[in-house]
This record gives C-alpha cells, structure tokens and sequence, in this order.
C-alpha cells in the first residue's frame, strides 16, 4: 500500500472526496458486496476500489471488479495514491471514476463532474523505477507478446533479447510486481492478460522518439511506393522493414494510404536515395525513413508479399503516431492479429 495503513487510506480518500464535493463528512463501510468499501456523500453512493499501485496490472483488477456495479445506482471509484497517465487511460476506457490521495480526479457520473490534474505525487518513492516499456526493456513485452501463450523461461529471454541475466532479471521482478505476467514452474513467465500488457505499453510509447527522416518519393500511390522502395533498398543492401500504414496494408489489405514507413538499421547512403528520388521535406512528405533508437524493433519481422513487415504488436505501436485512417488500420490490424482468443 505504499506505505500507507488501512486506516490512513481511507482517512485520505475521505479527505479528497470531502474537498472535491465540499462535503463535511463521508459515511465508509468495508468490503461490502464484494469490493473494498462503500463511502455515501449526501444522497450519492460510491464504491471504491483502492489500489497501491496505479499500474497497469492492479488497476485492471480493480476496474473488472467495479464494472460489475449498477452504475445507475452507485458511482464505480477507483483511489489510488498517485494516478499517472497510463492508468488514467485504463479508467477513462473503462468510463470508471477516479481519484489519488494526491489531490487529482476524474468523476464524471451525473450530476458530478470533477476533473482536476497537475497535483503533485505525494507518495513518490525515492529512487528511479525500472521503465518496462524503454527501447531497450522493451525488447520484454514484445519477446511476451510474440509468444504470448508459451511460458517463456528467463534463459530463453536472454537469448531471445540479447540482453544480460541480470537485466532481464530486474523486468521480470516488475512485470510480476505489476501483475502484467504470471510465472509457471522454474520462474517461467507469460502475459497474464496479452491484451492488458499491449495497451500498457501502447500507452507510454512515443514514435518520435526514434529518428525518423521525412520526405517525398514520387509514385502514384501508397501501395506502389512502398513496393518500389523494398527494391531500391534490398538492391542497395539496405536492411529494412516495413511499419505503420504501409505494413498494415499489406497484412490486412484495409485503408488505402499515402505514407510508406520503413524502419533500416542504418541511415541510407545519399546514392541510394538518390536513386529512391528522395527529397527531404517535412511538408507533403509521404516517405518516414526511421532509424529506430532499438533494433528490437526489428523482432518477429516476416516476409509478406514479398516485403519484410516488422510485427503485428510493433505496427500497432506505431500506427498510433500515424495521420491518415492509422486509428482505423490499427483497430482492424488488432482485431486480426491481436486479439489473443483463448488468453
């Protein structure tokens, strides 16, 4: 609980509700029907759901539990001592409530509306936490994700994301704590929820962060340019695959596109784009040469039609930084290749 006593828990979210609805005082009752307690403001009625943790893991236990409740008779709350970005986009797809024992909530459940951010962690702990979801500890969640019905021993990680025993070691502990994966015999792990752990990542990846050079190729469409480009750089030697709109296309055939994204190891030879014809602009472009800032980006890359594709879970990620009909190809790409029937 970060800390923080049962006592002092609820005394804080008793605190926060009565500043947020100018209350005098909170009636609480525990764990009744099931869920960590009750609190009744005036005529209105919450179920709360407390949570240590504003992970990922946690905050889908809690929100499973709360959508159970007749919304029309009380207001589902999850309470959590610092609710950061990843979370919020848990709740807010769920449509839960929420508030932090830091001062912060969304409650929108007529006749209340009350949304107030920027507040400071008042629970933050010393020290720099692992980031799951870095280029290089990614390399995790995608190794999971490809085989994410296998439970995958730690030896096989090391060997799978060339990263050290030790690394791999301190991610698993947090994927764990974090109850993004659960562990079978001898420490092996697999995603608890594959669904879960994409949209936990999805949530804090940025496309920009790699480097990635726009500009203009002549052709008569997406699909076009994006086959002509595979050539050029296979005939030139430069290893590539591609992402985005481009290898949506080609694994689902569903919206046509203008943009043709290719991540290379290396950054092209001025010859070889010259002879692509490329130009190098910002505005118009339809070309995103990007070098990625971790070659596991390259992981689970296959051939399909000719043209190397990097994954379905590493197209979905970058469809999300994408123009054009990207939200509408990622959903499609998602419903085909990630849906994890079965999970």
């Amino acid at each position: 609980m970060v800390d923080i006593s049962k006592r002092k828990v609820v005394g804080e979210i008793e605190k926060v509700l009565s500043e947020l609805l100018g209350a005098k005082h909170v009636d609480f009752h525990f764990e009744i029907a099931g869920v960590d307690l009750t609190a009744q403001v005036g005529e209105l009625k919450f179920v709360v759901e407390y949570r240590a943790s504003a992970s990922a893991g946690p905050l889908a236990g809690a929100v499973q539990r709360l959508e159970a409740c007749d919304k029309d008779k009380v207001i589902p709350l999850v309470a959590v001592p610092f609710m950061g970005h990843t979370g919020q986009e848990i709740c807010e797809k769920a449509g839960i409530s929420w508030l932090d024992l830091s001062g912060n909530a969304k409650i929108i459940a007529p006749p209340v509306r009350i949304w107030i951010e920027g507040r400071p962690n008042k629970y933050a702990k010393r020290g720099r936490p692992t980031n799951l979801f870095a280029p290089k500890s990614s390399r995790v969640a995608r190794q999971l994700l490809l085989h994410w019905n296998e439970y995958q021993p730690q030896a096989e990680l090391v060997r799978s994301t060339a990263l050290d025993s030790g690394y791999i070691s301190r991610i698993v502990r947090r994927l764990v704590d974090e109850r993004l994966v659960e562990e079978g015999h001898d420490g092996a792990i697999r995603p608890t929820n594959p669904s879960l752990l994409l949209d936990a990542w999805a949530s804090s990846y940025e496309f920009d962060r790699h480097r990635i050079v726009r500009g203009h190729v002549p052709a008569r469409n997406g699909a076009d340019l994006t086959k002509n480009l595979s050539r050029a750089m296979t005939d030139n030697g430069v290893d590539h695959a591609a992402t985005g709109l481009s290898a949506a296309w080609l694994m689902t055939h569903f919206a046509a596109h203008r943009i043709a994204t290719f991540y290379v190891q290396s950054p092209p030879s001025t010859s070889v784009l010259e002879e692509l014809r490329f130009k190098e602009e910002e505005r118009g472009s339809n070309t995103w040469i990007v070098i990625p800032n971790d070659t596991g980006v390259f992981q689970g890359s296959k051939e399909i039609e000719g043209i190397r594709c990097v994954s379905p879970v590493q197209v979905y990620l970058d469809l999300t930084d994408h123009p054009e009909r990207a939200n509408e190809a990622a959903d499609v790409l998602r419903k085909q290749f990630l849906s994890w029937e079965g999970s």
